[in-house]
């Protein structure tokens, strides 16, 4: 019975050691080809381990490949495509970060990262990244879109909460008034004038129903902050 228990356990083992194996002889394939200047071949090779083992491919690329040849970035980029693949964002995110780090600039990079960093929830930190981009890129449309959705969503909670706290006021004085209709006003400015900037470029890329509609809210609550 113990025979037959062992000869069951190595037939279940023998694909991840074939597996293994053959992890080993593309990451080899992998060596050579760099070696002979195929960066080409290398990085097919490369995507082709992906898939094998997406864990020791990854160990590969941090202690095998120098981070400052050519192919360095080719196969952080295969690796991050993988990742966001997989919708493991934290990892894809490490990838772009790594990649964006050699190009700071790089608008494709920023864009991808700060994608990453709204599927991680890092709002924040993406909003910092998109503003970057439209530094580099005032039309750009990720950028866009993001940033007049964020102001104009950030702007309705606020504006939510200062008719809330002026509603609170059992008689309000014309003093208390018009520091209501004052933080309207800064409100319009500071915030929603930002995210219809934004959307306007949104709409003239592509008619994008979504974006309008936010657009009309915009004008209607201007002309409520103005009356």
């Amino acid at each position: 019975m113990r025979t037959l228990t062992i000869f069951l356990l190595s037939l279940f083992s023998l694909p991840l050691a074939l597996n293994a194996q053959s992890v080993d002889e593309m990451l080899q394939k992998v060596s050579a080809a760099i070696e002979a200047g195929q960066n080409g071949q290398a990085v097919s090779y490369f995507r082709q381990t992906i898939p094998l083992n997406i864990d020791r491919t990854e160990m590969y690329y941090w202690t095998n490949v120098d981070k400052n040849s050519e192919i360095c970035s080719k196969l952080a980029t295969e690796l991050a495509l993988a990742y966001k693949k997989k919708r493991n964002y934290d990892k894809a995110y490490l990838f772009y970060k790594e990649l964006l780090q050699k190009d700071p600039n790089n608008v494709d990079c920023l864009e991808t990262c700060a994608e990453m960093q709204v599927c991680r929830g890092q709002e924040k930190d993406a909003l910092r990244m998109y503003e970057k981009i439209l530094q580099l890129d005032a039309d750009n449309l990720a950028a866009n879109i993001f940033l007049g959705n964020y102001y104009y969503l950030m702007a309705e909670q606020e504006k939510k909460k200062l008719e809330m706290d002026y509603k609170k006021l059992p008689s309000p004085t014309k003093m208390q008034y018009a520091r209501y209709r004052d933080g309207l006003s800064k409100l319009f400015t500071t915030r929603y004038e930002k995210a219809r900037s934004s959307l306007q470029k949104v709409v003239l890329r592509f008619p994008s129903t979504e974006a309008q509609k936010t657009l009309d809210k915009i004008l209607r609550i201007e002309k409520e902050v103005n009356r």
